[in-house]
């Protein structure tokens, strides 16, 4: 356990933003499955949808330095992937 003051201080301001960061990363790692089991179900203008959704949450996780911005680009980048293989094979 922390012995000064400062650690203690320091372990108080990481519960807060531990708590105040869990529902972001929470919502955009919903979106992001959501938007692959549209991809994965075949529907495109679902699956598109979604993945314009899960891309804003991640976005927004990014911005406000939740996760990495570029941990936010690998996941939207193969998210985009799986998307543009779904629309290539609805041609």
């Amino acid at each position: 356990m922390a012995n000064t003051r400062s650690a203690k201080k320091r372990i108080r301001q990481n519960e807060k933003r531990r708590v105040r960061n869990k529902p972001v990363k929470t919502r955009a790692r919903t979106q992001v499955k959501l938007a692959q089991a549209a991809i994965e179900s075949g529907n495109l203008d679902q699956a598109t949808q979604a993945g314009k959704a899960a891309v804003s949450q991640l976005d927004r996780a990014a911005s406000s330095g939740v996760i990495h911005r570029k941990n936010a680009a690998r996941r939207k980048s193969r998210l985009m992937k799986k998307l543009a293989a779904l629309e290539k094979g609805a041609r």
